[in-house]
């Protein structure tokens, strides 16, 4: 496991979702999900060289991965709790802490580097509702680019519904593409 390195995540394996929303635009979060997570960890570790555990502890969901180190000959474990999903409440928290016991193995790591990202009102459709404003258009990261410091460096999103770009940023860095 020593020598094992978690690779970075591919733009068809990030999703976004909406942060904040106004007549004027919108932010995007990046986020990952479970498959994606599990897909990273049997390509690095194999189907059996890891597994997961989900134990209460002061009424919140905690998630235990573990990975087996064939140097040490012995499993090593990261643990990270979960928050409560506004739609399925159980299955929402042990994603949630599963998602971040995965980044506390290095798996999604790079998306804390992520640019703020705004999309302007002329590049999406905001409805107003009531004294809210709501958008149903779907987001997709198209391109991304990392640094040597495994952070982002350049980010593309389209609006999915659309496909025109929405986002697209550079900062400089030496890059490498994933």
């Amino acid at each position: 496991m020593n020598n094992l390195s978690i690779r970075l995540l591919r733009a068809d394996e990030i999703e976004c979702r909406i942060g904040t929303i106004s007549d004027k635009g919108l932010s995007l979060l990046l986020y990952k999900d479970a498959r994606a997570d599990m897909k990273i960890l049997d390509e690095t570790f194999g189907v059996l060289g890891w597994r997961r555990t989900h134990q209460s502890i002061d009424g919140n969901l905690y998630c235990t991965i573990e990975l087996w180190d064939e140097d040490k000959r012995e499993w090593i474990a990261k643990q990270d709790v979960g928050t409560v999903s506004y739609t399925e409440k159980e299955k929402g928290q042990a994603s949630d802490s599963f998602k971040r016991a995965c980044v506390s193995v290095g798996i999604g790591r790079e998306l804390y580097s992520a640019p703020f990202v705004w999309v302007s009102a002329q590049k999406c459709n905001i409805q107003r509702r009531g004294d809210k404003f709501v958008c149903y258009d779907k987001f997709a990261v198209s391109n991304i680019i990392y640094g040597e410091e495994r952070e982002i460096v350049g980010l593309t999103i389209i609006n999915f519904d659309t496909g025109e770009v929405v986002y697209n940023g550079y900062k400089k860095s030496k890059q490498k593409s994933a």
